[in-house]
């Protein structure tokens, strides 16, 4: 007997290719038939008047603490997610020195959510393993977490000896599970590694033959600095590389996608392996520390404390010329939001332009005390967000077609220690906004190509063959929605709302979703290369 039957769908089965109406049938987690299918199943999913694809694969997140705090992945999976791949910009929960040390790298932690004992990438993926999971999870190392397990938090790069000791723990970490190498140039201390020790670090990627994939240094006034070095490290390194939410931000020149992508095409002739993936929305999220330079992050948190206690030292840090969002010495306020914090929940989705006016002070005056007012460790984990990509140039990213469509975001829940957290504006719906307003609405792509974006090309891009696609002998990871009613409800005043149009989900075969509503099942799988 099968175990799950979907019946009278429009597949479309992620290679791009025109949809067919068919039935699928699965059995112990394997897709075991696809066609006109009459059998017993213990379950039977009506699919009339609804698109069946593979479940969506998320090729960016930073849900590598949320998935071990809560790992039902509700937020994902009530969008279709079945597959997320952790470990992004430089940033994983492994390897570690310490707790201490996880607590400052891991993204999206929370205090005293989970008994972080790993210390190990092997360890983590084992703590991840023992998890009920609701999506599959692909987990990829950082650049910036390995630096701080060899280095710490000194203020310079790592010496000879020390990239040595990077360079076995990259090689230790992928030998332990990690199907990729990440680096987060923009942030430190992913700012302080120099292309030679990039490329080296790069290369035990390209051993294993899993992907390097880089947030570049600069994506605005020197975006063709940032994006040059992400191609020639991979071109001396022989690494298949993807450029992670490629879109220029603001300050950049209107021609920067253009160029950029030119770049890439020109990079592909010569033989470099490079593809990139977009954010399918305007607004840019990160770490409100990161707004600091360098110097001013260096000793960790209690040492920024101090500094922010300092007047002086606030000044300074208003005069850096080179702030991570050019919108800030541009005075664009009104268009920064707090997307994140423990202290100050209720002025969460509130511009700085208004927090400042709240707080009768100047708006950075207001970030610096934000800051200030989270707790410990939390201070690390204040999020915000900006309105500083283009939709121009997203169009013009999405009209490639080696361009995947990513989250940026954590897996979260509405309840629980996740009930406060906010990965982005569309943690909760970017997978239903790209098909609803890019597909759908605009038409930038078909229905069947917008689903490759999000399902077979990503999956070739990580090197999972047996997921992303619909065929016989592939996992039962399947989608299945209503393409002319997908629709995101997520927005800067209520980023925590489920997605609709999603009728069932199924990850390994299990029915994660079924008829719109949630189930209690949880199939996901830890995956690891080979």
């Amino acid at each position: 007997m099968l175990n799950v039957l979907i019946k009278n769908g429009t597949v479309y089965d992620g290679s791009g290719a025109n949809p067919f109406k068919a039935d699928i049938a699965v059995k112990d987690g394997v897709i075991v038939d696809i066609g006109l299918i009459d059998g017993d199943a213990e379950h039977v999913l009506d699919a009339s008047d609804l698109a069946i694809s593979p479940g969506f694969v998320d090729l960016h997140t930073h849900s590598d603490f949320t998935l071990a705090a809560n790992g039902r992945a509700e937020s994902q999976v009530h969008q279709g997610v079945t597959t997320e791949v952790v470990g992004q910009c430089g940033v994983s929960c492994a390897p570690a020195r310490s707790s201490a040390d996880i607590a400052l790298m891991a993204p999206g932690f929370i205090d005293g959510a989970v008994e972080t004992t790993w210390r190990s990438f092997g360890d983590y993926l084992d703590h991840l393993g023992k998890t009920p999971l609701g999506v599959n999870v692909a987990a990829f190392v950082g650049h910036g977490t390995i630096h701080r397990a060899v280095v710490g938090d000194a203020l310079r790069s790592a010496d000879e000896d020390e990239m040595d000791d990077m360079v076995a723990l990259l090689d230790e970490s992928i030998e332990g599970g990690a199907y990729g190498f990440s680096t987060g140039l923009e942030y430190w201390p992913g700012s302080l590694a120099s292309p030679d020790q990039l490329a080296d670090m790069a290369k035990v990627a390209a051993k294993h033959d899993v992907l390097y994939a880089t947030h570049v240094r600069n994506r605005d006034l020197f975006y063709d600095l940032g994006f040059g070095e992400a191609l020639a490290t991979a071109r001396a390194a022989g690494a298949r590389l993807q450029i992670s939410h490629i879109q220029p931000k603001f300050g950049a020149p209107d021609y920067a996608m253009q160029h950029a992508i030119d770049m890439c095409e020109q990079a592909r002739g010569h033989g470099v392996d490079v593809a990139f993936d977009v954010i399918p929305h305007d607004w840019s999220h990160t770490r409100v520390m990161a707004i600091l330079p360098q110097w001013a992050q260096e000793g960790g948190v209690e040492k920024v404390r101090e500094r922010l206690h300092d007047n002086a030292i606030r000044e300074k840090i208003k005069r850096n010329p080179r702030p991570m969002w050019r919108l800030v010495n541009s005075d664009g306020w009104d268009r920064i939001v707090l997307m994140q914090s423990e202290a100050n929940q209720d002025m969460v989705g509130m511009s700085f332009d208004d927090i400042g006016r709240r707080r009768n002070t100047h708006p950075y005056d207001a970030v610096f005390d934000l800051l200030l007012e989270e707790e410990g460790d939390q201070m690390n984990h204040l999020m915000w967000t900006s309105q500083s990509f283009d939709n121009g140039d997203i169009k013009l990213a999405l009209e490639q077609p080696q361009c995947a469509v990513i989250s940026d975001t954590q897996a979260l829940a509405p309840y629980g220690c996740l009930k406060h957290h906010i990965g982005s504006l569309s943690g909760y719906g970017w997978a239903a906004r790209f098909l609803a307003h890019y597909v759908r609405d605009q038409g930038i792509l078909s229905l069947q190509e917008g689903i490759r974006r999000i399902t077979s090309l990503p999956a070739e891009r990580l090197g999972v063959s047996d997921r992303g696609t619909l065929r016989k002998g592939a996992c039962a990871d399947i989608t299945v929605f209503d393409a002319t009613g997908i629709e995101s409800h997520a927005t800067v005043e209520t980023p925590r709302k489920y997605a609709t149009g999603i009728a069932h989900v199924l990850v390994n075969g299990g029915i994660s979703m079924r008829d719109g509503q949630r189930t209690e099942i949880d199939s996901g799988r830890v995956l690891r290369p080979n």
